[in-house]
């Protein structure tokens, strides 16, 4: 699968809400670095922060541009409410190797109506 088609595919399932789908997508070491929080290292460490997330709030990520530059993807991106970000996406033999997110967590959590640790 090309490096776009991966990162689409990776936006397809996160629509979904499908913690099981997103975590088939990373090696079984992969780095999920959402720079608002720690790294979470491993696939089944994923899946679990996935399906955290996903019981907690509903998101959406609407694609505003994927950018591609070799075994990096550059996601672009927007949700219903109006936040912004980008991720950038390492991919390597065909699955997600690393992963950073950037975000603005505070503005996520008062949208949701989570607590402000």
């Amino acid at each position: 699968m090309h490096p776009t088609d991966l990162v689409s595919a990776w936006v397809e399932a996160f629509n979904r809400g499908d913690a099981d789908a997103l975590a088939a997508l990373y090696h079984d070491d992969a780095v999920n670095h959402q720079v608002a929080n720690e790294p979470v290292i491993g696939r089944a460490n994923i899946h679990a922060m996935f399906a955290k997330e996903f019981a907690a709030a509903d998101m959406t990520c609407i694609v505003e541009a994927i950018h591609d530059a070799g075994e990096v993807v550059a996601l672009e991106w927007r949700d219903p409410n109006g936040l912004r970000g980008c991720g950038f996406f390492t991919i390597r033999d065909g699955k997600i190797a690393f992963q950073r997110g950037y975000w603005d967590k505070l503005s996520f959590l008062k949208l949701h109506n989570l607590p402000i640790a």
